[in-house]
C-alpha cells in the first residue's frame, strides 16, 4: 500500500462509515424528498415548496374567477393566470426532481469512493 492510499485510509473515521452505513440503506421518495432540504440549498428548496404552494392556490382561484366571470376580457386574463400557474408549479416541481436526482447521484458516488477505499485495505 503507497502512501496516497494510507492517507484516504487514514482519512475515514467513524462518521464515515456511518455514512456508507446510511447509503445502504434503500429511500423511498418522501425521505430523498426531505432529504433536499439539508445542506446548502435548503433555503432554496424550500422557498421552491412555498412557491409551489403558492402558485397552485392562485390557479385554483384564478380557476373559480374564470368560472364566474362574464366579461370576454376578464377571460382572458383568468385564463393566461391559471396556464402561467399550471407552467410555474410544473416547472418548480421539475427542478425539485432534478434537486432529488442530482442528491441521489452523489449519493451513488459517494458510495462507489468509500466501496472503493474499502477495497483498497
Amino acid at each position: 500500500m503507497d502512501t496516497y492510499d494510507k492517507r484516504i485510509l487514514e482519512g475515514l473515521n467513524d462518521d464515515d462509515q456511518a455514512f456508507l452505513k446510511n447509503l445502504e440503506d434503500n429511500r423511498g421518495l418522501f425521505t430523498q424528498m426531505f432529504a433536499t432540504f439539508d445542506g446548502p440549498l435548503k433555503y432554496w428548496t424550500a422557498f421552491v415548496f412555498v412557491m409551489t404552494f403558492a402558485f397552485f392556490a392562485l390557479g385554483v382561484y384564478a380557476g373559480f374567477q374564470l368560472a364566474a366571470t362574464e366579461s370576454l376580457q376578464m377571460i382572458a386574463v383568468w385564463t393566461l393566470t391559471i396556464w402561467f400557474c399550471l407552467f410555474s408549479v410544473g416547472l418548480l416541481k421539475i427542478w425539485l426532481f432534478m434537486r432529488m436526482n442530482h442528491l441521489a447521484t452523489l449519493r451513488e458516488l459517494k458510495k462507489i469512493e468509500f466501496l472503493l477505499v474499502k477495497q483498497a485495505v
